[in-house]
């Protein structure tokens, strides 16, 4: 239990891979204040978590993009256990159109949730752990932080600046003792953020024709797959590892880094 009576906020872990980050964080030893706008299905991933690991885990609907939200959701974790470890910006949305007929409202909304939810995250758990000059931000960015992908340019251009974000911070932040790094998972394929049959990602790319020549979900499936040297789709525990060990005191030298996790398709 390398982050043993850690208390640890964590944005959009309702479910996919949020929720697969809090179940180990609890395992870990985390005490968890858990975030998302899904307020049934935060609870009962709350409810199974404190049931499986015994610790404490305090649900709170919360939407990142609104700053009283944010801001109740770091006192809420002030008020119950004194202090904040570790704060996790995970909560994103990903909508995929071409840039020439792309919603433009949705187009921002994308920027809304990704670039300024993860401002309001990093501002307000700064504003907590300045005082205790100690603390952990991490991000939950993607492989399109650092590369462009086609017919994707608002959800690319939000992990760009959550890159910028992360860097910016942690110059910022340093002086204080807290450290800022982001993680930049590969292709999570066998996610329900991939696979849902209406608006996962196979769906979308395929209506999108980001993939040339694909007829199906599983030609888009395949296309992802021979990009990865490893020949596999990330999983929640390749993020999870990487995320406990940035979280820990063993990367205590490191701040401002974005970490690929894509089996060697990003090595940049």
């Amino acid at each position: 239990m390398q982050l043993n009576n850690h208390i640890a906020v964590i944005t959009g872990a309702a479910q996919g891979l949020g929720r697969a980050i809090a179940h180990r964080l609890a395992t870990e030893g985390c005490h968890l204040v858990a975030a998302d706008l899904k307020q049934p299905e935060l609870e009962a991933t709350c409810a199974e978590i404190r049931a499986a690991s015994g610790r404490e885990i305090i649900p709170m609907a919360t939407d990142v993009t609104r700053e009283k939200d944010v801001a109740a959701l770091f006192d809420e974790a002030v008020r119950r256990f004194g202090r904040v470890d570790l704060a996790v910006a995970n909560a994103a949305i990903l909508i995929a159109e071409p840039v020439d007929t792309a919603d433009a409202e949705k187009w921002r909304a994308v920027m809304t949730v990704n670039l300024f939810g993860n401002f309001l995250t990093f501002k307000h758990a700064a504003r907590v752990m300045k005082p205790q000059r100690r603390g952990v931000i991490l991000q939950i960015n993607s492989k399109s932080g650092k590369r462009g992908s086609k017919n994707n340019s608002a959800y690319a251009s939000s992990k760009f600046g959550g890159i910028g974000l992360v860097q910016s911070v942690a110059l910022e932040l340093a002086e204080y003792g807290i450290r800022v790094n982001a993680i930049c998972p590969g292709n999570l394929l066998d996610s329900p953020l991939w696979t849902d049959p209406t608006n996962g990602l196979f769906v979308q790319y395929l209506r999108a024709g980001k993939v040339p020549g694909a007829m199906s979900v599983e030609d888009v499936r395949r296309h992802y797959i021979r990009q990865v040297p490893l020949g596999r789709g990330c999983t929640y525990d390749d993020v999870c590892n990487v995320l406990v060990f940035l979280a820990s005191d063993q990367a205590g030298y490191m701040t401002g880094q974005a970490i690929n996790v894509t089996g060697g398709q990003e090595m940049g």
